[in-house]
């Protein structure tokens, strides 16, 4: 069954393409519309096959509608309707399916759904090929999209908000965002009708990029905002953050988990991206796992692994280089297992991210115990 949309200005002009569909059979006719506007941004919500769309329409002409149409669907089948054949050089530019003059017969119409039958087929078996590899978004260690067709590459942005606009929406995936909020965050303080022109600009950009390379990402218009729809793609942080969370409520723990915990965790959230909403998430996240970090540093002390309850109190310390509590934790480890110069290391690495970086002291419990490292250092030499 294919699912089309009309639009046309004339009543009667819809009600006899419907009708000539109809005949031929198998087309499920999911809207009509005298207003290329609506029909618009219903297609964003609107799951659809093919379009047939008049040309002279007051407005919106129906070939300016089509460029809107083929930004937010690249792939998407569009067939004019029109009694007018001058406007054939420009559908051919558009590259549109098929361009059907008025008046025409339900022969002329069965070719035309043949066509689009075929180009359905095609593209489904193209998108078959490309589901073998599905698409994964990484938010951490930066921001980037792989591609279906080759693992080892990914999308590539035509401008800077382009990115960040695909970014912000998947920070809220499934979730719709009004587009006052979208606004504030990535253009504050732009007067309202440039700061709108540019969004729509990304949306265009960002909705071409993803269905150029056929990634199953699709931005929706819902009520005032948008949403954006991961059909298929995982999310590195998603996955990331639900290991945390079962490792964290685990009464048994499996050290499997702390393998792939740490496998996963690339970098920061959103890394080097610059991207202030991010703030907020980035921080939590890196919290999170430190807690789950200190989890696993007690699990192994208390299985008496002491090779990995240094391996999991360094990586701590590498996300909270000041944590004088942790730092002291490890250094007491390094100077049970015999470890000096490891334990003088620690010492040194705590006072260059507290003095140097922090501007602050040291607390006197890390102070005795410097010196009590120090001291050690001396009786062994």
């Amino acid at each position: 069954m294919i699912r089309v949309m009309l639009i046309d200005d004339e009543e009667d002009a819809l009600d006899l393409l419907e009708i000539l569909l109809g005949q031929i059979g198998n087309i499920n006719i999911v809207g009509r519309y005298m207003n290329p506007i609506q029909a618009i941004e219903a297609l964003a919500n609107s799951p659809v096959d093919a379009v047939f769309l008049d040309i002279q329409m007051p407005g919106m002409k129906g070939t300016e509608a089509a460029r809107k149409i083929r930004s937010m669907f690249p792939r998407m089948p569009i067939v004019f309707t029109t009694a007018y054949a001058e406007y054939a050089v420009e559908a051919f530019e558009i590259q549109s399916m098929d361009y059907l003059l008025k008046p025409f017969t339900i022969d002329r119409l069965q070719n035309t759904v043949v066509r689009i039958k075929q180009s359905l087929s095609e593209f489904v078996i193209q998108a078959h090929q490309s589901a073998s590899i599905a698409p994964t978004v990484n938010c951490l260690g930066g921001f980037h999209i792989g591609l279906p067709s080759d693992e080892n590459k990914v999308l590539t942005w035509k401008t800077k908000k382009e990115k960040e606009l695909c970014a912000f929406l998947i920070h809220y995936a499934g979730k719709s965002v009004n587009t006052a909020s979208i606004i504030e965050a990535l253009w504050p303080g732009y007067d309202l009708n440039k700061a709108k022109t540019y969004l729509y600009t990304c949306l265009s950009y960002l909705r071409r990029s993803l269905g150029e390379q056929q990634i199953p990402i699709h931005i929706r218009k819902v009520d005032q905002g948008f949403v954006a729809v991961l059909d298929g793609s995982t999310v590195d942080v998603t996955e990331f953050e639900q290991l945390l969370s079962n490792t964290w409520a685990e009464a048994e723990m499996d050290e499997r988990s702390y393998d792939k915990m740490n496998q996963m965790y690339t970098g920061e959230y959103m890394e080097a991206c610059d991207f202030s909403w991010a703030t907020a998430r980035q921080l939590e996240i890196k919290a999170t796992y430190v807690r789950v970090l200190r989890k696993w540093y007690g699990h192994f002390q208390s299985k008496g692994n002491r090779t990995l309850a240094v391996d999991s109190m360094e990586k701590l310390l590498s996300l909270a280089p000041d944590s004088e509590i942790d730092g002291r934790e490890l250094i007491k480890l390094h100077l049970k297992m015999g470890n000096r110069n490891e334990a003088y290391r620690i010492c040194l690495h705590l006072e260059q991210a507290v003095r140097f970086q922090l501007g602050a002291e040291l607390e006197e419990e890390t102070l005795r115990l410097f010196q009590q490292t120090k001291d050690m250092m001396e009786q062994a030499r």
